[in-house]
């Protein structure tokens, strides 16, 4: 089954019984979802924003970074063990581990793309819990979707979603909501954290992995070397694509830093939020929960 062979249906209304793993979840096309009005994006960036280190109109930065992706998505995770020589998968393996997730949870992994973190939290919440493999990209939610269904995880739906609304989703729905590198891509992320607020059930925990600022100026200049010259090679060789990867090094240094976000966090009403930093302060987890 495609995309385009299946019905577009609400996740919370689902039939019981139904093989989740031929389900693909889709916001329509024309919705507010799908093209976000650019009056929204007033309150909290104002009507231009970056796109790496230009400057654009705000609603035009969702379309640019769906052309990234959509030109990544087929070799997306082999540029990705390359260009952190397989480290991601330990920074995902620890944020994993801080997630407290258990047996019969409902979790949502937003910008879940080619469903690394998605895998095992299927096997973590078993048959009586669900994993919601959401995404923006068409492109990035098929390969997850074709990955996961070859891997047998069939407690896993996937949602074609904006995180800035995160619409198809009713309040308090999920034990726990993860986005891994994929924040920093957001247009206005203060209103998706405060989308990820509203889905979370009380109680329920937000874990943010991303990449952020170095502590140590010397790791910082070679990172910075490195990003600059090294991936768009890579890119090139690989993906050929050399732009979407000097794209991505130039947005992780227009991401928040590791307070600033936690900030954020706490602003979208979120409650004991922390961070942790890894490899230096390459990439950071940040933790919050949300209030009883």
């Amino acid at each position: 089954m495609t995309a385009s062979d299946t019905q577009f249906t609400n996740p919370n209304i689902l039939p019981t019984g139904t093989p989740q793993e031929q389900t693909l979840l889709q916001t329509p096309a024309g919705s507010e979802t799908a093209n976000a009005n650019p009056q929204e994006y007033s309150q909290n960036i104002g009507a231009t924003t970056h796109f790496g280190y230009q400057t654009v109109n705000a609603k035009d930065k969702q379309a640019k970074v769906a052309e990234v992706f959509t030109s990544v998505a087929r070799k997306y995770d082999v540029m990705n063990d390359l260009m952190s020589f397989g480290i991601h998968r330990l920074w995902k393996r620890y944020a994993i581990s801080l997630s407290g997730v258990r047996t019969g949870q409902r979790v949502l992994d937003i910008a879940g793309g080619t469903g690394d973190l998605a895998k095992v939290f299927s096997r973590e919440v078993g048959r009586a819990g669900r994993v919601v493999l959401s995404d923006i990209n068409e492109a990035m939610l098929e390969v997850g979707r074709t990955r996961l269904i070859n891997a047998g995880c069939n407690n896993v739906d996937f949602v074609l979603a904006n995180a800035e609304t995160l619409e198809p989703f009713a309040d308090n729905s999920f034990d726990l909501v993860t986005i891994s590198f994929g924040l920093r891509n957001v247009t206005d992320k203060q209103q998706a954290l405060e989308a990820m607020h509203r889905v979370l059930k009380p109680g329920g925990r937000l874990l943010v992995l991303e990449f952020s600022k170095p502590v140590f100026e010397p790791l910082s200049k070679a990172y910075d070397l490195y990003s600059f010259t090294a991936l768009p090679m890579m890119g090139k060789i690989v993906a050929n694509d050399a732009d979407s990867y000097r794209y991505l090094a130039e947005s992780i240094r227009m991401h928040p830093d590791q307070a600033t976000l936690k900030g954020m966090m706490e602003q979208a009403g979120f409650v004991n939020c922390d961070y942790q930093n890894l490899t230096g302060g390459i990439v950071a987890v940040h933790r919050g929960f949300k209030a009883r």
